[in-house]
């Protein structure tokens, strides 16, 4: 018996969806969409059925994003993507790790839906020009123009520098070590003296509304002044492709993703939002 294609394809399907998206359960949502429409169809009629659900995962996706645009807009705070629990297998696929990475999704944010589309399909899913015009409804001439204007947006914003995943995991547990005994100097020593913390708590939880930054407001903010009554439970977990943190406080989650640089950490995305956090207790099946 020969399995559904979508079934086959599912983990690359959630994939594209998600890097459109940011949120695992807006993706999830396309999937069920996308899942109706192909349900509908002649599956003998169709020559690529895998080019062809993913050019249906990203119309749908295309729509969900247009339609979250207004509500991203009145988001209480910064807007940070939704963590994934991964195996540490994703980060063996350096262009997949870094392309699902907190840094990169939160870079993509900044682009348009059709460039952020065109994007993660040239980019990361290296599909040919001409059925990405067909995902987008545009020319190919004009998709090939759209590529290399979010190719170079998202070159000015991400990090420069690629690190070892040996080095990122050593880095991110000298800076939980530190969280958790909440001592100033040492969180101060695995900082750059730039770095920045971007904090989501989307109104559900309390976070900063505007980037903090420099090590030692930084290292003072996270040191806490009340440790006493709520001191904080860290666990290195493997986030989005790549080492990070799981953090409790007095209860509550938070997720912490860290860009290293250097061998000291130079931004830090905090997730506290509960409603962004359902998915760290199994790891999200991810493919290209």
């Amino acid at each position: 018996m020969i399995e559904d294609p979508f079934v086959t394809h599912r983990g690359l399907l959630f994939t594209v969806a998600y890097e459109m998206l940011g949120s695992a359960a807006d993706a999830e949502d396309v999937l069920q969409e996308s899942w109706l429409r192909w349900a509908a169809v002649d599956e003998t009629q169709v020559r690529d059925p895998r080019a062809y659900l993913v050019r249906t995962v990203t119309r749908q996706a295309l729509n969900r994003l247009r339609t979250l645009s207004r509500s991203r807009e009145e988001y209480v705070g910064e807007w940070l993507p939704e963590p994934l629990l991964t195996s540490p297998d994703v980060a063996e696929d350096i262009e997949l790790a870094e392309s699902v990475s907190i840094a990169m999704l939160t870079v993509l944010e900044t682009l348009g839906p059709t460039e952020r589309a065109v994007f993660v399909l040239r980019e990361v899913f290296e599909m040919p020009y001409g059925e990405i015009a067909e995902a987008v409804g545009k020319s190919a001439a004009t998709v090939r123009q759209i590529a290399r204007r979010a190719r170079d947006h998202v070159a000015a914003r991400q990090p420069r520098v690629r690190v070892s995943r040996s080095e990122q995991r050593a880095v991110v547990e000298r800076f939980l070590g530190a969280l958790r005994t909440g001592r100033l100097q040492e969180l101060m020593e695995v900082m750059a003296p730039d770095v920045v913390l971007i904090a989501d708590g989307g109104g559900h939880a309390a976070a900063a509304l505007v980037p903090i930054h420099g090590a030692e407001v930084v290292a003072k903010l996270l040191s806490g002044a009340d440790r006493t009554v709520a001191p904080y439970e860290t666990t290195t977990v493997w986030l989005n492709g790549a080492p990070a943190g799981r953090v409790e406080i007095d209860g509550n989650l938070v997720a912490i993703s860290l860009v290293v640089e250097d061998g000291r950490v130079t931004r830090i995305y905090a997730i506290a939002n509960p409603r962004k956090l359902t998915r760290l207790d199994e790891p999200a099946v991810l493919a290209r």
